[in-house]
């Protein structure tokens, strides 16, 4: 298929200030419904993590109990990586004060517990993504249905749907020589009603795709909503490669390509034929590549390589650049 410049453009251009406001609604939304459970907002209120972004985060804490929890929005909305087929945004409500742990056992300074001055804490009978649950009906009634990993409230015409995610905090200690228990990489640990936890670091992709977009020139994130849409065409197309991808690997693979293949021109059209030709060109190494959060692998297993190769193998022959535009 073919693709001028302007229809880039069109793919690559950021949410409006409307969708902004509706996804600062949605937190803004799931904050009041936690005061049920008695937490209160520190006095900082809802803030941005980074300019440009939605990534709108606050802090709550009850004071009877000593509970902690920051509440944030994650994903393709607080990456500002979203385009108009994404209608959901995440949003995270992670438990501060009891968390899980990542140490360093091998070395001469292997970790534990004892390192940080931590202690085993047993588990409740109900849940916190029990009590979140319970909580969230109380304000939205009918509009909440929950998931294995998340409680959906249901968006209207002031906020959009919200995927809320009840987690605990992850810490990773590995690269702390320091011993100091605040030296940490953050992410969370989910535990769905059925099967493995999952460990996630949706600030650190935050943090990372900034800094990446800063040092392409802005050209990052363009590139990312271009490789959206035009796998949301080749699934309308019939590409089984296509359906197979989601938002956040695509965003990924993305955020593989070395920076300078984003600076080489400033043309939309022609950065991502050399994104393609790159993808192409090291498809053996993608086995290798990580997520956006530059911290997990991008594929678990052979399966997965082998459906990003395939996705590869189709974009190649999908995209077509109009020379005059």
């Amino acid at each position: 298929m073919n693709f001028t410049e302007k229809k880039l453009k069109s793919f690559s251009m950021p949410l409006s200030d409307t969708e902004d406001q509706k996804c600062k609604h949605a937190i803004q939304e799931v904050r009041n419904s936690m005061a049920n459970l008695g937490f209160e907002e520190s006095s900082n209120g809802i803030t941005r993590v980074f300019d440009n972004t939605s990534s709108y985060q606050t802090f709550m804490k009850n004071n009877e109990s000593g509970e902690k929890i920051k509440i944030f929005l994650q994903g393709s909305y607080a990456n500002n990586t979203n385009i108009k087929a994404e209608s959901d945004v995440d949003v995270a409500i992670v438990r501060e004060e009891i968390f899980n742990t990542l140490f360093r056992s091998e070395g001469i300074y292997p970790q534990n517990n004892e390192t940080f001055g931590f202690y085993n804490v047993p588990q409740k009978p109900i849940t916190f993504k029990d009590r979140v649950d319970t909580c969230l009906r109380a304000s939205f009634h009918e509009q909440v249905i929950r998931h294995n990993k998340s409680i959906r409230v249901l968006g209207n015409s002031y906020r959009k749907n919200a995927d809320t995610v009840p987690a605990n905090r992850y810490r990773n200690y590995r690269g702390n020589y320091s011993n100091d228990p605040e030296d940490y990489v953050g992410g969370i640990i989910i535990k769905p009603d059925h099967g493995t936890s999952i460990i996630n670091y949706p600030e650190q992709h935050i943090r990372m795709g900034r800094q990446k977009n800063i040092a392409t020139n802005h050209f990052y994130k363009k590139q990312v909503r271009i490789m959206k849409s035009i796998k949301n065409l080749m699934t309308d197309e019939g590409y089984a490669s296509a359906q197979k991808m989601s938002s956040f690997g695509l965003e990924s693979l993305t955020w593989n390509i070395p920076d300078n293949i984003f600076t080489k021109y400033d043309q939309l059209r022609f950065v991502f034929d050399d994104i393609v030709i790159y993808l192409t060109d090291h498809a053996d190494n993608v086995a290798n590549f990580k997520e956006a959060n530059g911290i997990k692998r991008l594929c678990n297993d052979e399966n997965q390589v082998t459906d990003y190769l395939n996705f590869i193998s189709d974009l190649k022959s999908f995209y077509e650049f109009e020379i005059g535009d």
